[in-house]
């Protein structure tokens, strides 16, 4: 049995699925940016070709080109670059208005249970991020900073679902029988939520070091079940920062190992989350069946993605999805994750 406890949402609750819905925008933006080549579209920051927005006529482009000879202006390329900057920015001020919330709700209650260091925690994150677009370009995509970027992009957006969820004021109410199945699957849900973040710093790893495509068919790689790999290249975190990185600067077989790598981990985190979701559907709780299925078919669209970005040789189009559903993966589980938690037992 399922009973809603709250009395009524947390101020601040609208505020915060707002910010999320807008975080995933900002994330697909910038898996578009990435993957279009734009992530140098404007070579300074945080304008770009000194524009507040991007030079557009011709003597704005005569000018910018002649500031930065090297980088030529390419419009299909700045746009995007700085329209995510400022969707960016604009996340900002949702995180400034959430802290300031959270902040007026303890003032006029002291004895308020509205989050106050999860809004703060993000507004830091968000922060954060602004730095790591700006080393992304003075750094020239050095795929640390890239795929950091990529990942502190998923931990904002989970953060903030986090934050919409726990405003929402709604939790599980179930028999002892069904709290102790809860409590049996936890070890599990935690197991294959870290498998989970695991692949998908894989997935930005890969992108990062233009991968993608070092196994152009399926299932086999360059035919052969097992290529030629050169693991240490391929994962030496350690590697100077140097040249520009746009296109990658790893040989064959170092793009291979991290291509391979990440197939091996799609085929770990595909059974671990059908096992899950098996365990999810017999507790015979209702809304753990419909958390099941939800994880099973954004599992399932996400695989296929992945296959397609492969047989298709990684249209635009399908590896934004790939990142889009990589991201909404992570929130289901995010989500799950709350409820599980929150679960108390029904009186």
């Amino acid at each position: 049995m399922l009973i809603n406890t709250a009395e009524k949402r947390k101020p601040g609750f609208r505020l915060a699925a707002c910010a999320t819905a807008f975080a995933v925008c900002v994330i697909i933006l910038g898996a578009f940016t990435r993957l279009a080549d734009a992530g140098l579209g404007c070579p300074d920051w945080p304008v770009c070709y000194g524009h507040i927005l991007w030079p557009m006529d011709a003597e704005e482009v005569a000018v910018a080109n002649a500031a930065f000879p090297d980088t030529p202006v390419e419009h299909d390329k700045t746009w995007p670059e700085q329209v995510h900057r400022l969707l960016a920015t604009g996340l900002g001020f949702f995180c400034i208005a959430l802290v300031g919330l959270a902040w007026r709700d303890r003032i006029k209650n002291r004895d308020s249970l509205t989050p106050f260091k999860l809004p703060l925690f993000l507004l830091g994150m968000v922060i954060l991020q602004g730095m790591f677009g700006r080393w992304t370009v003075t750094l020239n995509l050095w795929p640390q900073v890239v795929t950091a970027h990529l990942m502190g992009g998923f931990t904002t957006l989970s953060l903030l679902w986090l934050l919409t969820l726990r405003l929402n004021n709604y939790q599980w109410t179930v028999s002892p029988s069904v709290m102790q199945s809860l409590q049996s699957i936890k070890p599990v849900l935690i197991t294959v939520f870290v498998l989970v973040i695991f692949q998908i710093m894989l997935g930005g790893w890969t992108s990062s070091n233009y991968a993608a495509l070092a196994c152009p068919d399926l299932p086999m790689c360059q035919t052969v079940w097992w290529p030629t790999m050169d693991f240490a290249t391929g994962f030496n975190f350690a590697q100077d920062i140097g040249p520009n990185y746009l296109g990658g600067v790893m040989d064959s077989a170092a793009r291979t190992a991290i291509h391979f790598s990440h197939r091996i981990g799609a085929i770990i985190v595909t059974i671990s989350v059908l096992y899950l979701v098996w365990r999810l559907l017999k507790t015979g709780l209702p809304a753990a069946k419909l958390w099941a299925v939800t994880l099973a078919v954004v599992l399932f669209v996400q695989v296929s993605l992945g296959l397609s970005n492969v047989i298709w040789s990684l249209p635009l189009p399908v590896a934004v999805a790939h990142n889009a559903v990589g991201a909404m993966l992570m929130l289901v589980f995010v989500g799950l994750s709350h409820r599980f938690y929150t679960a108390k037992v029904q009186a």
